[in-house]
């Protein structure tokens, strides 16, 4: 009886199956094998054989988008009526001079994706980079161009110091990226780099998009959905978190509560420091994607944090006498973006963001209340004049305000307002040759100051895999806020990047060689008093950076090396004369080492760094910033095992062989009995750094696991 009842049921079956067939050919008639055809928002689909032809059938009806699909053309997408009768097509794909086979920009930019046709860095290495701790800051300071600066394990970039490099989440601006530190402790990013599909860091020569950064920029692109609904369970020897991602159709929302206590780990290893309340620190995380329409996106994003911590500082001139230092801080960060397809040639975006940093600071002898709070507005549209022009054109709007009070002592305010405008094209005069020109123009309501700042870039191709590029452009920042508080007549500081690159990427292999030449004008001077601070400082950078990659030659490990040589001076601050500043190191070098030991199902990482000595003052010895401080070096490992696929134990040591690193020394005010002033060395809080955690991953997938997050 089941048997009849099948039979009986397949001329229905039948008549639900639509049989579409067809061939994919170019603009001149060529068949194109291998190209994807599928059908919008189904698995049907099939790839075209030699001769470009294509065949399947599909039970869905009505009304569909057929979609083709091919590296190096545009896409193709024809509405197909599916009533069971046969479709037959021929498909007509139109070349994209600025795809795969194009040349691109590479001069000052190193991007990390899930994309890996054009990356050098991927989305996972931020995360599995020994040493970094799953900091992106920490892992992109394996990466040429930037300084170690222990102490304070922010981003130093070619000469620059940390607030001349400007994070950005979804193109919208993070006005405080890293979280809050003891003085001479490193702090970490905000920002976790699973949130992120890709990651876009520029030491230099950056898009006209992007303003109000002296050095650097660091671009955050957001994943736009979550395929699996799973729930990530964390259990940290210095705290714990819970993580819960819902996927339906349309699209997504991710939520993560974190809390650190580093009291257990400041129990086990000895600390330079006198704490009287570790840091401890709670952090809520979400994430909304919604689908609109056939290919709008809606993105939210929303970081909260509360900390605090408390410690005692000795003085130098009598290290008996101490006095109480306690920050409790406070962060708010959020956007919201959506963006569009317009038609097969333009695309919109738009967003919004909102930060809040506060800090209340006490200590025996003042209260201070340090707040920012800032709103970004932006609208970028993006698209193809013709094959070989494309344009990208947008406006924004940045407004902060700084508050500044020395309860019952004085208070600051700065409020600043910009309105920029900037506009870029990108002219392929053929798939070897591409220049970039564009041109930001800011208005700061502040300093009734207008501003138009070029820039330029090229790029050559010198083979299937090589090619040279160049950039040139202005850039301008405002002062630091405690500048700004105190003389208000001050002006942008302003940069000139010239970067010269050459690049070849080659089956798993990376050589990178670039040199470049930084001037700064306008830098922030002043004798004794910050109060009469001018803009009359000036100084510059150049530099030559090495870079090899190879996850190729050796089976299952994948390497890389940096290297980095930086001669800069400035005379700017109370600086007497051009010096180097005490940030900069003239030599860095790291080895990054990753090997996967399928047998014992882990994953074992190396990184060793390397900086030769900073200079600093010593008021005991003639001259300035004449001395150095010894070299630092670093060994760090991790290792990642997999008892069960959805279950990580995870073991992370910084500093493995125990090296008494020093960053600085810092001196008394005045002299001692033996007539010199008493000083000190700025150390790591701790030689190393012991991290070990259980990452748990419960879905209906089974093999799913926090193994790319950590």
């Amino acid at each position: 009886m089941r048997f009849l009842f099948i039979i009986g049921l397949l001329p229905f079956l039948a008549s639900a199956q639509t049989r579409i067939s067809g061939v994919v050919i170019d603009d001149r008639g060529m068949a194109i094998p291998l190209a994807n055809v599928l059908l919008a928002d189904t698995y049907d689909g099939a790839s075209t054989d030699n001769n470009g032809k294509f065949d399947f059938t599909t039970s869905e009806t009505g009304s569909k988008m057929l979609i083709v699909r091919f590296v190096g053309y545009h896409d193709n997408a024809t509405t197909v009526m599916l009533d069971g009768k046969p479709v037959q097509l021929t498909i007509t794909l139109k070349e994209m001079i600025n795809e795969l086979e194009a040349v691109t920009i590479s001069a000052g930019s190193f991007s990390a994706s899930d994309d890996s046709r054009r990356t050098i860095f991927k989305a996972l290495d931020i995360a599995t980079t020994a040493g970094a701790t799953a900091d992106i800051a920490g892992a992109l300071n394996t990466l040429p161009g930037t300084q170690k600066v222990g102490e304070s394990g922010r981003l130093f970039v070619r000469g620059g110091d940390d607030q001349e490099t400007r994070t950005f989440i979804d193109g919208m601006v993070v006005l405080d990226a890293y979280g809050p530190a003891a003085p001479n402790t490193p702090s970490r990013g905000r920002f976790l780099p699973f949130m992120f599909k890709g990651t876009s860091f520029s030491t230099g020569g950056y898009s006209a998009e992007f303003g109000q950064a002296l050095s650097s920029t660091l671009a955050l692109d957001s994943k736009d959905n979550v395929e699996t609904t799973r729930t990530d369970i964390g259990l940290l020897s210095v705290g714990a978190d819970v993580t819960h991602a819902q996927a339906w159709k349309t699209g997504s929302a991710a939520a993560k509560v974190q809390y650190t206590n580093i009291t257990p780990y400041f129990g086990l290893i000895n600390q330079e420091i006198d704490w009287k309340r570790p840091p401890v620190s709670t952090e809520g995380i979400v994430s909304l994607r919604q689908k609109s329409g056939t290919h709008g996106m809606w993105k939210a994003y929303g970081n909260f944090n509360h900390s605090n911590f408390s410690l005692y500082r000795h003085s130098i001139d009598e290290p008996s006498v101490k006095s109480l230092y306690d920050l409790t801080n406070t962060y708010r960060y959020g956007n919201v973006s959506y963006k569009d397809v317009l038609n097969e040639n333009w695309s919109i975006r738009t967003g919004l963001s909102y930060t809040l940093m506060k800090n209340n600071i006490d200590s025996d002898d003042f209260s201070i209340l340090d707040r920012e709070a800032g709103v970004h507005v932006k609208a970028v549209a993006e698209g193809s004049l013709s094959d070989h022009l494309e344009l990208k054109a947008g406006t924004e709007w940045i407004g902060r305000r700084h508050e500044y009070d020395i309860r019952e002592q004085a208070e600051w305010n700065v409020h600043e307002d910009i309105t920029a405008a900037f506009a870029e094209t990108d002219v392929y005069l053929s798939n070897n040759f591409v220049t970039r020109a564009g041109v930001r123009t800011e208005y700061n309501a502040m300093m009734d100051q207008w501003i138009a700042d070029p820039r330029l870039s090229v790029a050559l191709k010198t083979g299937s895999q090589g090619q040279v590029s160049a950039a040139w452009g202005t850039f301008r920042q405002t002062p630091r806020n405690q500048w700004m508080r105190v003389q208000k007549s001050l002006q942008s500081e302003r940069t000139e990047h010239f970067i010269l690159n050459y690049q070849v990427v080659d089956d798993r292999r990376t050589f990178r060689a670039e040199v470049y030449y930084k001037k700064y004008n306008n830098l922030i001077r002043f004798e004794n008093d910050a109060a009469l601070a001018n803009n009359s400082g000036s100084g510059y950078a150049r530099g030559v950076e090495l870079f090899w990659r190879d996850n190729r030659s050796v089976k299952n490990v994948d390497y890389w090396l940096s290297y980095s040589f930086l001669d800069t001076e400035r005379r700017y601050l109370d600086f007497p004369q051009f010096a180097a500043p005490a940030f900069a190191s003239a030599h860095n070098f790291s080895v990054v080492y990753k090997y996967f030991i399928f047998k014992l199902k882990s994953q074992a990482g190396l990184t060793y760094s390397f900086a030769s000595g900073r200079p600093y003052f010593n008021p005991n010895d003639d001259g300035f910033h004449a001395q150095r401080t010894p070299n630092y070096a670093d060994l760090s490992f991790n290792w990642s095992y997999l008892p069960k696929p959805n279950v990580i134990v995870h073991f992370s040591c910084t500093n493995v062989l125990g090296r008494d690193n020093v960053f600085g020394y810092e001196y008394g005010n005045q002299l001692n009995d033996d007539g010199v002033y008493n000083g000190r060395a700025i150390r790591q809080a701790a030689k190393r750094f012991l991290f070990i955690g259980v990452f748990i991953t419960l879905s209906k997938d089974k093999s799913v696991n926090q193994l790319p997050v950590l």
